[in-house]
């Protein structure tokens, strides 16, 4: 073999040599051998720093007596960079006083590239028109800003419902902007109440099943106002022009009547365990409503806190009103696993408890009607209807994660937290394509 053959095998034996042990090395040192960053991408900046790049070849150096194969690429704070560019970058520093920022080996163009910020006083434009004349550079140009084409968050929907603009709790929680990419759809509610008007032009087509624990009237059933109040909350029909929109307006409701309204005039509605033990009962039984607004309450009861034991340990999310007392000791507070819910106030909220708006609330009334109604009966069915939001994007969401993401994502009003369909739908969706990514 002549000797000019053995002198290249030698240098292809090296340069080969050398290229495994960079590939051999684990990916963060690979990194590093890559490139020489000293401050990260995300602190450049295009109105001041230039991209530079000077001739690396990838072919070894010309052999004359003395030289060293493996001296090709010497130590350099030029990660990666050959003699040649590592000579080049040196020289032009010291004519130009610039700080290097970040450097890396464009190896398919045979370059060295660096991000350098010009020296102090030093106009930027002219610095950039004297290495465009400098034959030692290959490419002087300003560092310049790029973005991604992503589609634009779809627009919250415009209602035409002629009195959404008086809906305080669907204003306040901007339950407009969640419907951008949530409505409810798929998602059933179970609402033990009392019974509601069925044949409301806002809540017609809503409703999946009536079941009544009461009695066999169904003309005081439609007459309930309690329970037409918390269903027009959550599930009243948008963009129907006529009234409302509820908080998850393709959700569906399965209303159970337990509670009815005594014949004196005033009076509030009622329950006993009887009538929601056979409720609760039905809902194990006849339908697969993942939510369950119970915008009610009274003392402990064991066998209403076996039921909603039963309820809770089938992956149903439970929604309760908070007493006007406050105590959590009764049914259905006191069960772990339910979601307590609040009026929104200027106190603070017991701990764990959600806040979400229930004074003075729009909503739907008997014989097609609509008023005004407050309570923690109106909270509870805000946040069964953001429920059902986040149901619809995740289905296996459970109570707990439901419950943490709220509490989470609620916004300060008034200098105290209250639940946010929008920002809870935001935080889900953020979640889930981090999970996806």
């Amino acid at each position: 073999m002549k000797t000019g053959a053995l002198l290249i095998a030698a240098a292809t034996m090296v340069w080969g040599l050398s290229a495994n042990a960079r590939s051999a090395a684990p990916p963060g040192a690979s990194i590093a051998a890559q490139s020489a960053p000293t401050t990260g991408a995300a602190t450049l900046d295009a109105g001041r720093d230039i991209v530079l790049a000077v001739a690396d070849p990838l072919t070894p150096p010309a052999m004359h007596a003395g030289s060293s194969l493996l001296g090709y690429t010497p130590a350099s704070h030029y990660g990666g960079a050959g003699m040649r560019a590592a000579r080049t970058l040196t020289t032009l520093k010291r004519r130009y006083g610039w700080r290097e920022l970040e450097g890396w080996p464009i190896k398919s163009l045979a370059l060295y590239c660096i991000v350098l910020e010009p020296a102090s006083g030093t106009d930027r434009d002219a610095l950039l028109r004297q290495l465009a004349a400098d034959d030692r550079v290959q490419l002087a140009e300003p560092l310049r800003d790029f973005s991604v084409y992503s589609g634009t968050a779809p627009a919250a929907p415009r209602y035409n419902d002629p009195y959404v603009g008086l809906e305080r709790g669907f204003i306040a929680t901007d339950a407009a902007d969640a419907h951008a990419y949530s409505r409810g759809k798929g998602v059933d509610i179970a609402v033990v109440d009392t019974g509601a008007d069925t044949s409301h032009p806002d809540l017609r087509g809503q409703i999946r099943g009536v079941f009544n624990e009461v009695d066999q009237d169904a003309a005081a059933f439609d007459g309930d106002h309690h329970g037409t109040e918390v269903a027009g909350i959550i599930a009243a029909i948008g963009n129907n022009h006529i009234g409302i929109v509820g908080m998850a307006p393709e959700a569906t409701l399965s209303l159970y009547k337990a509670c009815w309204y005594p014949p004196e005039s005033g009076a509030g509605a009622r329950c006993n365990s009887f009538t929601l033990a056979k409720a609760l009962a039905a809902v194990l039984d006849n339908t697969d409503a993942r939510i369950v607004n119970l915008s009610l309450g009274g003392p402990a009861d064991p066998l209403l806190a076996a039921l909603l034991g039963k309820l809770l340990g089938q992956g149903r999310i439970v929604v309760a009103a908070m007493p006007p007392d406050g105590d959590l000791d009764g049914f259905p507070d006191q069960a772990p696993g339910v979601i307590v819910v609040r009026t929104s106030g200027a106190s603070t909220a017991p701990p764990g408890v959600l806040s979400a708006p229930g004074r003075d609330i729009l909503t739907t009334q008997p014989d097609g009607g609509y008023d005004f109604s407050s309570g923690s009966s109106m909270a509870a069915a805000h946040v069964s209807g953001i429920a059902a939001l986040l149901v619809s994007l995740a289905p296996g969401l459970g109570a707990r994660a439901i419950h943490d993401l709220l509490l989470r994502s609620s916004k300060v009003v008034d200098g105290m937290p209250e639940v946010n369909a929008a920002a809870a739908v935001a935080a889900l969706r953020n979640t889930e394509l981090s999970i996806h990514d």
